[in-house]
């Protein structure tokens, strides 16, 4: 059995009615980016969230749990506790985030060749904070808040285009979802945070690795003119 036919997992219901909603052409290349340390320089905002809240990153891996750190005693903080400053840092700041550099500039002229789609695991009560940060951002693209891997909601996407399909993304086990679940998918692993992408070789499942967007908008740009686009 092909990768691509293993894996037909159905995206979440809350999902899939926000996909059942987009108009896609069939005719024209879909680029499908994440959010966070792809658009949004998340972990610097986080970092300073946590500082201000008795946390400091440890920096020696690339997660969250095992890293954030009670200042005074160094404690690590279990999965839960982050699960409830992540949530947390979301409610204060989803919509105060700095953008990447040239992330807004890059998609703006890939999307004179391509559809563009932000495919974003953001908390379900953070959804309409991350819609303003887009617009107030110059990056107006449609979003889909997405649960859980990408692959399933990526394979509903790209099997309305004919076109290339890219997927930006900055977490390695998505780009294994993608890869098992529509292969043809171009996946290009994106992590902005230099300190976090010291951390973290290029994804098995990506294609290309590549940390800055003019570097991004380079490799988008090739793929599609080798495709005709």
């Amino acid at each position: 059995m092909s990768r691509e036919g293993s894996s037909k997992r159905q995206p979440p219901p809350e999902v899939a009615t926000q996909l059942a909603a987009l108009e896609l052409d069939p005719k024209r290349p879909l680029i499908i980016s994440d959010a966070d340390e792809v658009l949004f320089e998340f972990m610097a905002g986080f970092v300073a969230f946590i500082e201000e809240n008795g946390c400091y990153f440890d920096w020696a891996s690339f997660a969250l749990t095992g890293n954030v750190r009670e200042c005074e005693s160094e404690r690590a903080l279990d999965q839960d506790e982050v699960h409830e400053l992540l949530q947390a840092f979301f409610d204060d700041r989803a919509d105060r985030l700095d953008p990447v550099p040239d992330a807004a500039e890059a998609l703006a002229a890939l999307a004179k060749r391509a559809q563009v789609i932000v495919l974003s695991n953001v908390p379900k009560d953070s959804i309409a904070a991350r819609q303003r940060s887009l617009r107030n951002n110059n990056m107006d693209y449609p979003l889909i808040a997405n649960s859980g891997t990408k692959g399933p909601a990526v394979r509903v996407l790209a099997e309305q285009v004919q076109a290339p399909v890219l997927f930006i993304d900055d977490i390695p086990h998505h780009h294994t979802s993608v890869a098992r679940a529509v292969e043809r998918v171009i996946r290009l692993h994106f992590v902005a945070d230099p300190r976090l992408a010291r951390l973290l070789e290029p994804a098995e499942d990506s294609h290309h690795r590549a940390d800055t967007w003019p570097a991004a908008r380079a490799f988008i740009e090739e793929r599609l003119t080798e495709a005709g686009f």
